[in-house]
This record gives structure tokens, sequence and C-alpha cells, in this order.
């Protein structure tokens, strides 16, 4: 009796873990998207595993946003109308623009194509 009783109580203590896993924002998968709504978080952009991450960033009019380079391999945050491009970021180096007008800046990296972000200023 005794060992059924811890059986079902470590059952219940399990799923109670599996359920706040699961509910937990951050999933373990590393998401390239977040959204900090222009608050008092970071504005800083880690490039990683060939990902902008956050992908998408919101942020106040007057922000001043940084790229850090954390590939084994050059990157550029280039907009997508020309309007900033940091030229090639070397490993461990930093890049930042500030977004003093409102709107969407869509951005890339001229030597991945798949590489793709954008930074809403509001």
């Amino acid at each position: 009796m005794k060992s059924k009783l811890i059986s079902a109580g470590f059952l219940v203590v399990l799923w109670s873990v599996l359920i706040v896993i699961s509910c937990s924002k951050d999933n373990g998968y590393g998401s390239s998207s977040n959204n900090n709504n222009g608050n008092n978080q970071s504005n800083a952009v880690s490039i990683e595993n060939m990902l902008y991450n956050p992908g998408n960033l919101t942020v106040k009019a007057g922000t001043t946003v940084s790229w850090t380079n954390n590939d084994n391999v050059d990157h550029t945050v280039t907009a997508n109308d020309g309007s900033f491009d940091s030229g090639a970021i070397k490993t461990g180096s930093k890049y930042s623009h500030t977004f003093s007008t409102t709107g969407t800046f869509s951005y890339h990296c001229t030597f991945h194509a798949d590489m793709k972000a954008s930074v809403v200023v509001q």
C-alpha cells in the first residue's frame, strides 16, 4: 500500500512539473521572435546560430538597438530600404543604430539570405 502511495505521489509531482514546463514562456527552443513592446527590456539583439534573436523587436522612437555577433562567421545588419548598414560585423563585435522615426524597419544579412528580422519603432 505504501509503495502505491509513493508512486501516486511521484506521478502527481511529475505531472505538475510537466504542466509548468509546457506552460512556460521559454520553451527551450530558442525562439527567434520576441517583442518587447518598447518597455524597459533590453534593446539588444544577439546574432547567433544564423539568427537574429529576437527576430522582431518593438521599441520607442529615439531608442538605440545594438546587435552583437555571437556566431563564428561575419554577419551584417542591413536595412531592406538602405537606411542603415553595419558592414561586416566580426565575431564578438557589436553594431548599434538609433531609430529616430516611427515605422517598421526590416533588415537582413547580406552574407546569409535566410537571415531576416525587423524593428518596429513606435
